[in-house]
């Protein structure tokens, strides 16, 4: 009895869907659509379901009926992929409602209407929605805190577009009613006075309102008690007018008036009447206000600015600096430590240096293949091909070694001018287990950078580029160089007498493969910081390097463990070396010894950038400087663990920004310079849109030549090539600092003729 009664309500379960189903079709052939029922037991289910029109459904089912219009009441809205459409049958004449799942196949039979059907059915629709449409209005009037009002009258309509008026409040108001009672138990004050009582009121309100005078005027106010300044509450009245009616538009309260020229400035921050109107081709605007502000003019040239940086020590100038070999990168430290004068017995006499051609230049292109070992030690070989042993021995010589091309490389770069095949290279190399982007780089028309487009330090051996590369980009040189009064050659230089289509064979710094496993990581220099300033004075200059004490939380310009806390983190650093009088004494002020990009020092004044004496300074420098006064070992190394960012060089700069404990250390000073990349306007909350920046009489365009932090008041050029220039940078701009206490008038009309 129990296994029949779960049959029967399985079976009526199907029946009900079923009956869905056939409800849904005009037609149905069922040839036992139930294959674990018998044959007579399908029969007789479809019996039961045929008679469609005896069946008393609780809602309505309308075929016809859109089914996205009517969502309400417990009608659910139809799954996704099922489309509604009505489609024409020019044959028939007749249209047909269409219902389709996923668009495939019909969710149920079309529809069809003839043309006054369809008509009758469209008229329906529209009044509905017309209907819907006059609801949701007034629902929405209803859910308002003023409702919208209307103003009878021809005249009113004509003037201001309609006949309504709508206010839309919004904000917060707060009442804050107290009684505050003291009483005071001194013997020498009369009995009634020791009791005092006093009110105490206090309001908040911050309102923001938005009213609408039918289609034309709008009114729109701030308010907040609580506002820092006044100038931060504005209101404004405004009437728009029609594209073809003289008087385009009226504003009072809080206007402005920007003029696009620089031989009369406008302003931002005026109180009073603007005006504008149209005649023909001719566009007048005319104010009668008052400025409530002031407006100052900043020209900054020689170096008249004093200003304040700061750089977090994971923020070097990445893909700019580049060691022309490891050699050079072994020296730098040695060199550097006999400030002002550089102890290196090298120097670099010519030099070229190639990029990929992105900018389709035809002059000073030829085709370029870059080995990442030439000129190199064994101990800088790729390490895998030290670990093949068919690998060739190319570089085995050093940089003091008179050939920079050994045997091998000899066989590859052929003839008396050490050109190579551009279009074999690649076999050629492949068949020795050599891997481009790691190896070598075949690089076609690759460009040669003009000496305006980078410098060269002659004596540490690298070099500085104008513009970073992207991390895609390749870096190859060849230079010539002269030690202890012999002269060798790296690479081939153009000059040399190696026509095209030959490729020139050439030294490579920088991959299109970004691996901080190969030795060409190296190359690029982690040591170099940008201060963001351009002619940098002696005068005045300070810098210090600190130390997030992550104990405290302190910034400090030591650190605080033993056997570093007796020094400067600049001393430690090797910063400062030299006294003022350039004798070998610190005296706990950085050496600003000049010219670091092309002779050798620690700044750069030209364009300001830093360069530490050692090449890892938050890395192995310090951590040599830990192990040699830290006298316990475990403590040396438990130092070390904590403090040493040896991260911050054998991995990318997105990786080691990663380790906040790490990254503890800051550079912080203050500079004089001609024309530095930040400007101070002297001014908090200046007006938006006020500040105009001018260079040598151009007028300059924000977000592309400069950038505006309005809240802060600076402004940041960020063209370098206007920097680089020189020229004065006029910056015109309005202070609502003092607004309050210098007011002027100003009346002004300005005319403009539009010829076509």
């Amino acid at each position: 009895m129990a296994i029949r009664g779960v049959g029967i309500t399985f079976k009526s379960l199907i029946i009900i869907v079923l009956t869905a189903i056939i409800g849904a079709s005009s037609a149905m052939v069922i040839n036992n659509p139930f294959p674990f029922f018998s044959s007579e037991e399908s029969k007789a289910i479809v019996r039961e379901v045929a008679p469609l029109d005896t069946l008393d459904l609780p809602w309505p089912n309308q075929d016809h009926i859109n089914p996205q219009d009517d969502q309400t009441g417990v009608s659910l809205p139809l799954p996704e992929n099922i489309q509604y459409e009505i489609i024409y049958d020019a044959e028939t004449g007749q249209y047909q409602m269409v219902q389709t799942v996923g668009g495939l196949f019909n969710y149920r039979n079309p529809t069809l209407m003839t043309l006054d059907e369809y008509m009758d059915y469209q008229l329906q629709e529209n009044v509905s929605e017309y209907w819907d449409e006059i609801q949701d209005e007034e629902d929405a009037a209803s859910r308002s805190l003023i409702p919208a009002l209307s103003v009878g009258g021809e005249g009113f309509k004509n003037f201001f577009g309609s006949n309504e008026i709508e206010i839309r409040p919004q904000g917060s108001a707060e009442l804050t009613f107290g009684v505050n009672i003291s009483k005071t138990e001194n013997p020498r004050i009369p009995e009634r006075q020791r009791r005092i009582s006093t009110f105490d009121f206090d309001q908040r309100i911050q309102l923001n309102v938005v009213g609408k005078i039918g289609t034309k005027m709008e009114l729109a106010t701030n308010y907040n008690t609580e506002a820092t300044f006044d100038f931060e509450n504005q209101m404004n009245l405004g009437y728009e007018g029609e594209e073809d009616e003289i008087l385009k538009n009226i504003e009072a309260g809080n206007v402005s008036l920007p003029l696009p020229g620089t031989l009369i400035t406008g302003s931002q921050s005026l109180f009073g009447l603007k005006l504008e109107t149209q005649f023909g081709r001719m566009f007048n605007t005319t104010v009668f206000s008052q400025q409530k502000g002031e407006r100052k003019e900043i020209q900054v040239e020689g170096g008249a600015q004093t200003q304040l940086f700061e750089i977090q020590g994971d923020n070097y100038d990445a893909n700019r600096h580049y060691f022309l070999s490891n050699w050079f990168r072994d020296q730098y430290d040695v060199a550097l430590q006999s400030l002002p004068v550089v102890n290196s017995g090298v120097n670099i006499t010519r030099i070229e240096v190639w990029v990929v051609n992105q900018q389709a230049n035809t002059q000073n292109v030829r085709n370029l293949v870059a080995f990442s070992d030439m000129g190199e030690h064994m101990d800088y070989f790729s390490p895998d091909v030290l670990d093949n042993p068919a690998a060739p021995d190319w570089f085995s010589g050093s940089l003091e070694q008179t050939s920079g091309n050994p045997s091998n490389l000899n066989n590859i770069m052929h003839g008396d001018y050490g050109c190579v095949d551009f279009n074999t290279i690649n076999a050629e190399l492949s068949a020795q287990q050599l891997a481009q982007g790691l190896h070598y780089e075949r690089v076609g028309n690759a460009r040669m950078l003009s000496p305006s487009e980078y410098t060269y330090n002659t004596r540490l051996g690298f070099i500085s580029l104008r513009q970073a590369l992207n991390n895609a980009e390749v870096l190859a040189v060849s230079y010539e160089y002269t030690l202890q009064g012999e002269t060798y050659k790296i690479g081939t230089l153009s000059q040399d007498g190696c026509a095209a289509p030959d490729a020139l064979g050439v030294k490579l710094l920088k991959s299109s493969v970004t691996n901080v496993h190969a030795p060409l990581w190296d190359l690029m220099m982690k040591n170099v910081y940008n201060i963001g300033a351009f002619g940098v004075e002696s005068e005045n200059f300070r810098l210090d390097v600190w130390y997030n004490n992550p104990s405290t939380g302190v910034d400090q310009n030591y650190i605080a463990r033993t056997g570093l806390d007796d020094k400067l983190l600049i001393q430690v650093l090797s910063m400062d070396q030299i006294d003022v009088n350039q004798m070998p004494f610190s005296d706990g002020i950085f050496d600003y010894v000049d010219n670091a990009a092309t002779s050798g020092g620690l700044i750069h004044s030209q364009n300001g950038r830093i360069y530490f004496p050692t090449v890892e300074p938050f890395g192995d420098h310090l951590e040599q400087y830990i192990s040699d006064h830290v006298p316990d070992a475990d403590l040396a190394a438990n130092i070390t663990n904590s403090i040493v960012y040896s991260e911050l060089y054998d991995s990318t700069k997105t990786a080691a920004q990663q380790i906040p404990s790490k990254n503890r250390f800051k550079i912080r000073g203050q500079f004089q310079s001609s024309s530095g990349s930040e400007i101070s306007l002297n001014a908090l909350n200046v007006p938006q849109g006020s500040v105009s920046v001018t260079s040598g009489g151009v007028k300059l365009v924000e977000n592309i030549d400069y950038t505006v932090d309005y809240n802060l008041g600076r402004v940041r050029i960020i063209n370098e090539g206007i920097l680089q220039s020189g020229a004065p940078i006029n910056i015109s701009l309005e202070s609502n600092s003092l607004f309050n206490i210098q007011t002027k008038t100003m009346i002004g009309s300005r005319f403009d003729y539009k010829f076509s």
